[in-house]
């Protein structure tokens, strides 16, 4: 790959010289970062730098989830975070997914069939907190989407998509499904119509604020911007060496196409940990980073013997107990997570700004972090 030094004047003044706002990472948060950015600043020179051809980190490995917290997940994380931090992070969800569908359109595919919180037999006091927590869920949503009775239970969910060894469920009406892969090549194509330069292939080595930019050690040479937002979620412990971020990797399947496939809908089970959905006729199953917590905190694009063993003996047992099926993808996204699931949108100085840590849930937040953080710069 030529260095910087080695363009013509034509590619380096276009693309490299008088950046005033570089973006570190072309996914949902750096797309709508630079976006937001264009509405307030109509001349400014913005520039989306991302390593991978395609965006690395989980905006095209996603689910395609559009959810916002299952029963269990919020009374789970209740127990290990404050009222006003659990209830703020998922006023933030909800109105991201609004702020998503809005910016996205019809592109974003949105299904919205519901989901199922899962609970085996032996889950019995976990539904059992739940069914008694509805009243209190249920006020809590109301406050932030406007809607009555959100959360319901549904106990027969075995029976209407086949499961087994469920025993109940708690259903969410408002969840749904999405296509991640039209919903970034519109994010794309809006960036591109809006005179945002996307340059994929190159890698953000080191950055350092001076007095009137930032000096920038990229995989291609040396640069600099006026402003620099990094939004690299999973990967961004690498410039953030003091915050509370961490990488964690989700493993995810999907099988061949399933004749006379009954599943349709989003699911959840253990807390969120796993979860599932069709695409389709197919089965898409993900999660289980549970099993090795400290394995699983990796920016490796890998999936592993344990957690694919255990999702593939989810389907076999409980998801498709009476069907054959063969896996036909597979892959793993790196997310961003922490001690708390509330992102960071932050100006670290006058020139240096980031929006990380989506906790699992990029596509809900990640387009209204990505106006957050260009908001500091208005």
């Amino acid at each position: 790959m030529l260095n910087i030094e080695q363009l013509s004047y034509w590619e380096r003044s276009r693309y490299f010289e008088g950046i005033d706002f570089l973006i570190i990472g072309a996914g949902i948060v750096g797309y709508n970062a630079a976006l937001s950015l264009r509405k307030m600043h109509p001349t400014a020179k913005i520039v989306i730098m991302e390593r991978g051809y395609l965006p690395s980190g989980a905006s095209t490995k996603n689910a395609g989830f559009s959810c916002f917290g299952s029963a269990s997940e919020l009374l789970s994380d209740l127990e290990t975070m404050s009222e006003e931090t659990v209830w703020s992070t998922v006023q933030k969800r909800w109105d991201g997914l609004q702020l998503l569908k809005s910016i996205i359109g019809e592109d974003l595919n949105q299904e919205v069939h519901g989901s199922w919180d899962l609970f085996r037999s032996s889950e019995n006091d976990m539904a059992s907190k739940v069914i008694s927590e509805l009243p209190y869920l249920n006020a809590k949503i109301k406050e932030i989407t406007g809607q009555d009775d959100v959360y319901s239970m549904d106990k027969n969910v075995s029976s209407s998509f086949g499961f087994q060894g469920i025993e109940t469920s708690c259903f969410n009406r408002l969840e749904g499904q999405i296509d991640t892969g039209s919903m970034m090549q519109r994010f794309h194509q809006q960036a591109i119509a809006s005179s945002i330069h996307v340059l994929f292939g190159v890698s953000i080595i080191a950055l350092q604020s001076a007095l009137y930019n930032v000096q920038l050690q990229t995989s291609v040479g040396f640069l600099t911007a006026g402003k620099v937002l990094i939004c690299t979620n999973g990967f961004a412990k690498q410039f953030l060496p003091q915050h509370d971020i961490q990488p964690a990797r989700a493993q995810v399947l999907v099988t061949s196409p399933i004749d006379e496939l009954k599943l349709k809908g989003t699911f959840h089970y253990q807390s969120g940990y796993y979860y599932f959905r069709n695409i389709g006729d197919r089965v898409l199953i993900g999660g289980g980073r549970n099993l090795n917590f400290e394995g699983e905190t990796s920016t490796e694009f890998a999936n592993t013997e344990q957690i694919t063993a255990a999702l593939k003996e989810m389907l076999s047992t409980v998801i498709l107990p009476k069907t054959e099926f063969s896996i036909q993808y597979e892959w793993a996204g790196i997310m961003g997570v922490g001690k708390t699931k509330a992102p960071i949108v932050d100006k670290i100085d006058q020139h240096i700004g980031v929006g990380v840590r989506m906790g699992g849930m990029g596509v809900a937040i990640g387009s209204l972090v990505g106006q957050e953080l260009a908001e500091l710069f208005s």
